[in-house]
C-alpha cells in the first residue's frame, strides 16, 4: 500500500530526577552531600532512509515516545540517559506541525538526520547545590518534563523530470521505455495509483523520472485525488506533458493540454512555471493523429515531440531533448523550516500582570522551568528559589509593575506575600 501522508504523535523522554543523599561510611558518620544527577531523556530523531518509499508503516505505529532518563543515585552516580528514538522516513518527507501546518524540517537528502525533539534535562542532585554557605543542602532538582506533539508527514517525490497528463495518455509506458522502471500498465484509466520512479541513463549522465498518476479536470482544487497527486510534482525540475494525440478515449488532445496546464496553475503558480516539453504520444494509432499533432503544435507555439511509446518511435530524440534542457536547470531546493516545536527562547521569558483582585500574576517559560527544578515545600529549596527569582530580575519586575509590601503574588499554584 502506497501512503504519502500520515499523522503521528511524538514525545521526547523526560529527564530523570536528581537525588538527595549524604555520604555515610563506618569512618565517616556525617559525610557531605553526594546525590547524583538524573539522566537526560531520549531525543526524537528523523532519518531519511533510502530503503523506505512509503509512509504506510505510520498507519500501524503512530506513537513514538522516547524513554525517560533514570534518576540519579548516591555516591554522585548519575542516572542513565534515555535512548534516542530514530524514526525512519522516505527521502523527500516533509515534517509539519499538525496545529499550525508550518514546516519543521525537510528530509531532503539521503541519510539526513534531524533532531525534532530533544529529551528533557536531568535534574541536579543535592551535591550540585553545596556551597561554603550551604554545606548540607537537603533538596535536589526534578527532571525536565516534556510535551507530546502531533506532526504531519508528507512525502513529496524527489525527481528531476515529472510525467504529467490525463489518465491513459501513456505515461507509464513511456517511463518503462525510457528507464529501468516496471510500472503496472494496462489500457484503462487510473492504472497508476502511486508515483513510479525510474533512472534515465544518457551519454553524459543520468536523471530520475517520475510517473505521476493521471490528473482529471478539477484536480487543482482537489477533485479526485488531485492534491495527493500534485504533491509529487512540486519538487520536479521540469515536466514532460504527455498527450494522447490519437484521442483514443474520445477526448480532444488540444483541450487535454489546456486542462492539465489549467489544473497545475490552480494548484501552484510554481508548478505552472516549470519548463515543459510537450509529448504527442500514440502517433501509431489512428489517422487523426497527424491532424491533431498540427493543431497541438499551433496551440503550444513551439516544438511538440511526436512519439509512440509502444513502438519506440521518437524516443531517442525526446530523451536527448530532455537532457539538453535539464542540464540548464537549477537543482531543486529543500523546503525551508519555518517553526520549531521547542522554543528555547521562551524558557527565559516571563510576564508580570496585575489581576482584577489586585494580585500580581507571574507566568512564563522561566517560571515553569524554575518550578520543575525546585521543591517548593522544602525550606532550603524554597530559599534557593527566592534567590533565583532575585537573580533573574523577577522581583525587580514586580516592583516596576507597582507591587508594594504585603501585596499578593501568584506564581503557578502558589500565593506569596510580596516583601521588600
Amino acid at each position: 500500500m502506497f501512503v504519502d501522508k500520515a499523522k503521528i504523535y511524538i514525545k521526547a523522554g523526560e529527564g530523570g530526577n536528581g537525588v538527595v543523599s549524604f555520604l555515610r561510611l563506618k569512618t565517616i558518620a556525617k559525610g557531605g552531600p553526594d546525590g547524583g544527577d538524573g539522566g537526560k531523556g531520549g531525543d526524537i530523531v528523523f532519518l531519511a532512509d533510502p530503503e523506505k518509499n512509503t509512509l504506510a508503516d505510520f498507519y500501524y505505529q503512530p506513537h513514538y515516545r522516547a524513554p525517560n532518563g533514570m534518576k540519579g543515585g548516591p555516591k554522585r552516580c548519575n542516572g542513565k540517559c534515555g535512548e534516542d528514538i530514530i524514526v525512519h522516513v522516505p527521502v523527500g518527507t516533509v515534517v509539519k506541525d499538525a496545529e499550525s501546518g508550518e514546516v519543521i524540517c525537510d528530509l531532503f537528502a539521503e541519510g539526513e538526520r534531524v533532531t525534532v525533539l530533544r529529551g528533557g534535562r536531568g535534574g541536579k542532585g543535592n551535591a550540585r547545590f553545596c556551597t561554603p554557605q550551604r554545606r548540607s543542602p537537603s533538596f535536589c532538582q526534578t527532571g525536565e518534563k516534556t510535551k507530546e506533539y502531533t506532526v504531519l508527514l508528507e512525502l513529496k517525490t524527489i525527481a528531476d523530470v515529472g510525467l504529467c497528463g490525463f489518465p491513459n495518455a501513456g505515461k507509464s509506458t513511456l517511463l518503462s521505455v525510457m528507464t529501468n522502471a516496471r510500472p503496472k500498465i494496462a489500457n484503462y484509466p487510473f492504472t497508476t495509483l502511486s508515483p513510479n520512479l525510474g533512472v534515465v541513463k544518457s551519454y553524459e549522465g543520468s536523471y530520475v523520472m517520475a510517473d505521476i498518476p493521471g490528473l482529471i479536470e478539477g484536480a487543482g482544487e482537489g477533485a479526485g485525488l488531485g492534491h495527493e497527486f500534485l504533491r509529487h510534482v512540486e519538487r520536479n525540475r521540469m515536466l514532460l506533458h504527455v498527450v494522447d494525440i490519437a484521442g483514443v478515449d474520445g477526448r480532444d488532445p488540444v483541450e487535454d493540454y489546456r486542462t492539465i496546464n489549467r489544473e497545475l496553475a490552480v494548484y501552484s503558480k510554481t508548478l505552472s512555471a516549470l519548463p515543459q516539453i510537450v509529448v504527442a504520444n500514440k502517433m501509431d494509432l489512428g489517422e487523426a493523429a497527424e491532424e491533431n499533432l498540427q493543431r497541438l503544435q499551433a496551440e503550444v507555439g513551439g516544438r511538440v515531440y511526436p512519439i509512440s511509446a509502444a513502438t519506440g518511435e521518437g524516443i531517442k530524440e525526446l530523451s536527448d531533448a530532455v537532457w539538453q534542457l535539464l542540464v540548464t536547470l537549477p537543482k531543486p531546493n529543500r523546503i525551508a523550516s519555518s517553526v520549531t516545536l521547542e522554543d528555547e527562547s521562551a524558557e527565559d521569558s516571563f510576564t508580570v500582570e496585575r489581576m482584577e483582585d489586585g494580585a500580581y500574576l507571574v507566568s512564563g517559560g522561566l517560571i515553569d522551568r524554575l518550578a520543575q527544578n525546585v521543591i517548593l515545600d522544602d525550606v532550603d529549596s524554597f530559599r534557593y528559589f527566592q534567590k533565583r527569582l532575585r537573580e533573574l530580575d523577577v522581583i525587580k519586575r514586580l516592583r516596576e509593575a507597582g507591587a508594594k509590601e504585603g501585596d499578593t503574588v501568584v506564581l503557578l499554584d502558589f500565593e506569596f506575600e510580596f516583601v521588600e
